[in-house]
């Protein structure tokens, strides 16, 4: 319950609202529309950079120095199809007996904030984790469906609730299978030293009207960042 019921209504119309640009891989198909960099675009984004209580975590396991990686709208369509399971970020391979023993313990390098604008069920294609399985030590082959006998499991929550996850747990869209579009907003955050994910890349330009909105710390979290280690 981190949103209220108004602030999903005005999130969900701003989505609307976005428009895609090629440069940056943004895509709309029959069954997703998925916008990236959207805090560039639209002001009303930029309360998500540090937004409560998400940033204070994000701060507290990745450093006070951490930054987003990105932010992309997304919304997924009826016949939306299943996604493989799958990790986001996995800096290194180890052996799980390692991670399993407590011997070697990953830090958290990147993490995700799912805000999620529907009451999400079963039809409408909820996210698929698979609790534990960052201590796998490797990414999912084609035909891991489960890990330590461990079975994925939906996250069912309600409009307004936010999920952080690590980059490394195992995890997936599926498939929506209802008559309407499910609404999401993810908001990545990385250690300092991960790059941040800002296509079109070298030819990305902030938008200056929307940059002199933002509040110190949310430039913070955009990238301007104190001089440190190859400054």
């Amino acid at each position: 319950s981190i949103l209220t019921a108004d602030e999903v209504a005005a999130l969900r119309d701003h989505i609307d609202a976005l428009q895609p640009n090629p440069d940056s891989f943004d895509r709309i198909t029959d069954t997703d529309k998925h916008i990236k960099t959207v805090f560039n675009q639209d002001q009303h984004f930029l309360k998500y950079l540090d937004m409560e209580p998400v940033a204070s975590v994000a701060e507290q396991t990745m450093g006070e120095d951490c930054h987003i990686i990105g932010m992309t709208a997304w919304t997924t369509r009826p016949k939306r199809p299943d996604q493989r399971l799958h990790v986001d970020y996995l800096p290194f391979e180890l052996p799980e007996e390692l991670l399993l023993s407590g011997v070697v313990k990953t830090p958290i390098f990147v993490a995700t904030a799912h805000y999620y604008l529907d009451d999400i069920t079963e039809a409408l294609g909820p996210t698929k984790f698979i609790p534990g399985s960052h201590l796998a030590g490797r990414k999912p082959g084609p035909e891991d469906l489960t890990w330590q006998d461990t079975k994925e499991k939906s996250l069912i929550c309600d409009a307004g609730d936010c999920v952080l996850f690590r980059s490394d747990v195992w995890h997936r869209g599926s498939a929506n299978t209802s008559d309407e579009t499910r609404y999401l907003l993810q908001v990545h955050y990385g250690q300092r030293m991960i790059t941040q994910k800002f296509p079109p890349y070298l030819r990305f330009r902030f938008n200056e009207a929307i940059l002199a909105l933002a509040t110190p710390r949310q430039r913070r979290f955009l990238g301007e960042h104190r001089k440190a280690n190859y400054d």
